[in-house]
């Protein structure tokens, strides 16, 4: 028995999220399948990140056990040909028995684009949030840093959550507009349940002059989410980055040469 990590990407655009349903296209079942097609085993694959419906990666990463041996290329064009256009294998590596894509992570990185124009595009209808009134995202940037560090993220937890704890570390959030589009990287050791799209909401608030910057301090201090903004919608969303321990040798994303670009 061998362990192995994989590389995902995909649209989620098209699917009920991660995690396998009975009655509902998912990214887990997916790749199962593309797995049993090249090894003939039924496996269960685990993922560091757990995706909503319509939300999107660049750096998804998953673990499995397996008693085939096969090429890297086996494992990614191999896969990739029975899995359909939108997922993607982009690396395999073999890696130790103590490798967890789930709990060996160290850190997650995600983005959210919002397409700020009054016209909405029909190519980045499923891609980002089409939000019409003008962002000042230098505010909503100013606004951002008050949530940096460790803090009790209570305001910004979805209902049906089952963390133990509230509280998470977040390194780093960086807001800039290209173009039309606001991007919003944000990076924590771990978020709760849509944790990411309810601070977006909330910063968006700040951007259409709503609220003032101070607001999101406020938040954090009341630990209410009745009194945060709205849930961004997923399409919006992409996870882009996954950090373990350099022992495990994981392949690092290309986020940093799209975010240079």
């Amino acid at each position: 028995m061998q362990k192995l990590a994989l590389g995902i990407e995909y649209d989620g655009s098209w699917y009920c999220g991660w995690q396998r349903q009975r009655d509902a296209p998912s990214i887990q079942s997916y790749i199962e399948n593309a797995i049993k097609k090249i090894t003939d085993e039924s496996v269960t694959v685990f993922c560091a990140g757990r995706t909503d419906s319509g939300v999107h990666a660049l750096g998804q990463v998953v673990h499995f056990e397996t008693y085939s041996r096969r090429s890297k290329s086996a494992w990614t064009l191999g896969m990739n040909r029975y899995l359909p256009s939108s997922i993607c294998v982009r690396w395999a590596k073999l890696v130790n028995k103590n490798f967890h894509a789930r709990f060996s992570a160290i850190s997650r990185r995600y983005c959210y684009i919002i397409n700020n124009s009054c016209i909405r595009s029909a190519l980045l209808f499923r891609k980002t949030w089409h939000y019409k009134k003008y962002l000042d995202h230098n505010k909503m940037c100013d606004a951002a840093q008050y949530l940096l560090g460790e803090n009790d993220f209570s305001s910004f937890r979805a209902a049906g959550c089952q963390s133990y704890s509230t509280r998470r570390k977040l390194y780093h959030i960086r807001i800039i507009r290209k173009g039309q589009c606001i991007v919003i990287d944000i990076k924590a050791n771990s978020f709760m349940y849509r944790m990411v799209r309810n601070i977006v909401g909330s910063l968006v608030k700040v951007g259409c002059g709503e609220q003032p910057e101070t607001w999101i301090a406020e938040l954090l201090e009341n630990c209410n989410r009745s009194l945060a903004g709205v849930t961004a919608p997923a399409s919006g969303l992409y996870l882009v980055e996954v950090k373990y321990p350099s022992d495990f040798s994981i392949p690092s994303s290309f986020i940093e040469e799209l975010w240079c670009a």
